[in-house]
């Protein structure tokens, strides 16, 4: 279940440099993986940042981040944190497994077959899966305290050395018509829109109308020097 990233801060990051100087000089720390034992946090941040996309699919709120919580895979995601405290992840899918995850058969019994069907129907439609030697993004929250510090720039930035590792040529997301404060920055940190995709038939049940794909190239990891 891919989401595109909701509620980014509007950092003013200009580079690489400028989002290391910022996650410093604001005591924000990257880590690879979801911490231990911090499952329902990182499901209460993604739910808020997510909830309105994928509130008819997996409403109640209090259904909804328990399932989240228990079906993550915990190291398809980058964290940030403050002062030790998580403000942020960024998960993506790659290599066939993803953030967020949970099996129809899973869905259908937290939720039953007759709010589960629907439900599996509309999280089809969110479904995006990455082609060969591309990282797709499952969404990027950051907590409401530390937006403005360079979070989310940090994180992508992040996002990008885990596709180079993984040897991909680009990263991908799918932005929303409804948040242009993401697509900014998405901008800033060297994506390019490539298409858009109208939904009118959405807007209504999830609130948007339109959705951009968005890639960044990745560079290629350099051979080291060969052992004599």
């Amino acid at each position: 279940m891919e989401a595109e990233a909701e509620r980014v801060e509007h950092a003013g990051a200009d580079g690489t440099g400028r989002a290391d100087r910022l996650g410093r000089a604001h005591g924000v720390s990257v880590r690879r993986g979801l911490p231990a034992g911090a499952e329902l946090r990182v499901a209460e941040l993604y739910w808020d940042a997510f909830g309105r996309k994928l509130g008819p699919a997996l409403n109640p709120p209090e259904k909804a981040v328990p399932f989240l919580a228990a079906h993550f895979d915990t190291d398809r995601a980058v964290c940030a944190l403050l002062d030790g405290r998580l403000v942020g992840l960024a998960g993506y899918q790659v290599d066939g497994r993803a953030l967020t995850g949970g099996s129809a058969s899973a869905l259908l019994r937290a939720y039953g077959w007759l709010r589960g069907l629907p439900g599996l129907l509309l999280l089809a439609l969110l479904e995006r899966r990455p082609v060969p030697g591309q990282l797709v993004m499952d969404g990027i929250a950051v907590a409401p305290q530390a937006r403005g510090r360079g979070v989310g720039s940090l994180l992508l930035e992040e996002v990008a050395e885990v596709a180079a590792e993984h040897g991909c040529r680009e990263v991908r997301l799918d932005v929303i018509d409804t948040n242009p404060r993401a697509r900014a920055l998405y901008e800033r940190r060297g994506f390019t829109a490539v298409r858009t995709e109208r939904t009118p038939y959405l807007r209504k049940l999830l609130g948007f109308g339109a959705v951009t794909t968005m890639h960044r190239a990745v560079a290629a990891r350099e051979e080291g020097p060969s052992a004599p």
